[in-house]
């Protein structure tokens, strides 16, 4: 959702609060789409800091259906994004990225909720989201779920530094 910032530029020091709803129902995460459940209104508070300067406060609460480090079972994650920001509207797009500071979700002067809450989710992803604790995978051969059933693969693997006595051996193999 675009918020137009114009109407805060009126007067130095005003303040509006936005409740918006976010548009997006999956985000885009390394590896794979997650689709967002639990979701409510995104709370921001924007204030007038003068010349041209806005300071932007808010928090978002969903939760992302994220796939299993191990398993790829869907893991309900619960997010609580809390973000501050300072936009200054008197920097070019070449001045921001050379501070550093790229906005995205900022296109002249309209916000754009959903790439904000997405930049800040980026942020925070957890490093591995497990279903359980002692969950234990898939099996790397046949693709059975380990913590349902249980698969009859040879799971042994041998020592790297003992395949030329295995080639060895196979050569001189009867048949």
């Amino acid at each position: 959702m675009l918020i137009n910032l114009t109407e805060l530029f009126a007067r130095e020091g005003k303040r509006k609060e936005y409740t918006p709803e976010l548009e997006c129902r999956q985000f885009q995460i390394p590896g794979s789409f997650c689709q967002v459940e639990d979701q409510k209104p995104v709370t921001l508070y924007i204030q007038n800091m003068g010349d041209r300067k806005l300071e932007l406060k808010g928090e978002a609460k969903f939760s992302l259906l994220i796939p299993c480090d191990r398993c790829l079972k869907s893991v309900k994650y619960p997010f609580h994004l809390v973000f501050e920001r300072e936009l200054d509207l008197n920097l070019t797009a070449e001045e921001r990225i050379a501070a550093l500071e790229e906005q995205p979700y900022l296109q002249g002067y309209n916000l754009d909720v959903d790439q904000l809450v997405r930049d800040e989710l980026l942020l925070n992803l957890p490093m591995k989201v497990l279903c359980a604790e002692d969950c234990k995978g898939i099996c790397n051969r046949c693709g059975a779920n380990l913590n349902y059933e249980t698969c009859g693969c040879d799971r042994s693997s041998p020592d790297p530094r003992m395949s030329v006595i295995q080639d060895i051996f196979k050569q001189f193999k009867e048949v």
